[in-house]
């Protein structure tokens, strides 16, 4: 369906603006990296030497002290160039010429794959960079407005079925694997009735402060959607399933009606409820290499990683329960045909494991008692989106 003038493009960032954040990057972590470990193996080095010649007072002094003028030269020299260039694209960026990452779809993956990894850094230093949450439709925002959102859901009904994406996804992954079903989750459920809305998320940004965006967003979606909204789904894949749990420990505003009290399911697909691996891995890495001079700079590259990244180590524990009202069903998938096999115990679907998907740790308490749980084998974590078993069950959950 083609959008009408009131689905908005904003301005937003352009191909000048992300040269400019390269060469930002480029500065503070590939030249600073580089001379700092070279400086770090430098000072071993020559350290060695000087214990081995007997002190100070060697000959290797002199070489030392103009191996590390020239070198902190050469690198200062970099960064300063660096630094000018990311400073000129920024001035140049502001006038508003050169075409918007929003405009193809390679731009909006860049996009969100860079708020994914530093959403927060972009917040706090380039906002105009940052995503903002919000409906999406055929690749632009709709702003959650009477008139535009009865614009870009003419046959709006009153099932509103809300999808939320991954970390460093956008909507457009709800699209993928489209070839095995020969539809997509969203068509499937609005020829079953449901009104398919898809959000995009700045994942790079704290669990909790999504939460808070979100909630404020349905709100104003329930109030001025076109028919009167009778009942709510949630369907998240990875971070997008903490997300909305995340939005329902949201007090509601008194004045309001709860729009949580409207959510009848949650669907979450390779959630990772009880953290992820890998995350907690990342940091540990980043720990393990700051203990040497000579690794301390790549420890520092993955310190970078945003605080959506650091919120998937331990994921949402009990203090944040599920709605009381929602049937909850709760999607896990694994590399192996069983999810009791040691790999696919261990690896699960390479970035959540069952355990993790499903809310339960290993002392057999359950974040979401007497919820429905699905495990999909031979698949991996995106193969979760448009899985035809997941699509199945999908159906019949929210029919």
């Amino acid at each position: 369906m083609t959008t009408t003038a009131t689905a908005t493009t904003p301005p937003g960032p352009t191909l000048l603006d992300s040269a400019s954040l390269l060469a930002q990057v480029a500065d503070e972590l590939v030249v600073r990296s580089v001379r700092d470990t070279h400086l770090a193996v430098a000072d071993r080095v020559h350290g060695l030497l000087r214990r081995a010649t007997g002190g100070a007072s060697s000959p290797t002094v002199v070489p030392e002290m103009v191996h590390r003028g020239v070198a902190a030269a050469v690198y200062e020299g970099l960064g300063l160039g660096l630094r000018a260039a990311s400073r000129g694209l920024d001035k140049v960026a502001a006038t508003g010429v050169g075409p918007r990452l929003e405009e193809t779809p390679q731009g909006r993956f860049v996009s969100s794959a860079v708020n994914g990894l530093i959403g927060d850094k972009l917040l706090e230093e380039r906002p105009h960079m940052a995503i903002p949450m919000g409906i999406r439709r055929d690749g632009v925002d709709v702003e959650p407005d009477a008139d535009a959102l009865a614009a870009a859901f003419p046959a709006a009904t009153g099932r509103v079925v809300l999808f939320l994406h991954g970390l460093c996804e956008n909507e457009s992954y709800w699209d993928l694997h489209r070839d095995r079903t020969g539809t997509t989750y969203g068509e499937a459920l609005a020829a079953d009735g449901w009104t398919p809305v898809f959000l995009r998320v700045n994942t790079g940004l704290p669990l909790r402060a999504n939460g808070v965006a979100l909630t404020a967003l349905v709100q104003r979606l329930v109030e001025a959607w076109p028919v009167e909204v009778t009942r709510i789904a949630l369907v998240g894949h990875s971070l997008g399933g903490l997300v909305i749990r995340a939005a329902g420990a949201v007090a509601a505003d008194p004045a309001a009606p709860d729009w949580n009290a409207m959510v009848t399911d949650v669907v979450t697909l390779g959630t990772p409820h009880l953290g992820a691996p890998i995350a907690w891995g990342v940091g540990q890495g980043s720990r393990g290499l700051s203990v040497l001079p000579e690794t301390a700079a790549f420890g520092r590259i993955l310190d970078w990683r945003s605080v959506g990244v650091r919120d998937l180590v331990l994921g949402l524990t009990e203090d944040v329960p599920p709605l009381p009202h929602a049937r909850y069903r709760l999607v896990s998938a694994t590399l192996t045909e069983s999810e009791r096999h040691p790999v696919g115990d261990v690896v699960g679907d390479l970035l959540v494991r069952p355990r993790s998907a499903y809310g339960r740790d290993r002392r057999g308490r359950e974040l979401f008692p007497g919820a429905e749980v699905l495990h999909v084998g031979r698949t991996d974590h995106f193969g979760l989106l448009n899985h035809p078993e997941v699509l199945r069950r999908l159906r019949g959950w929210l029919s």
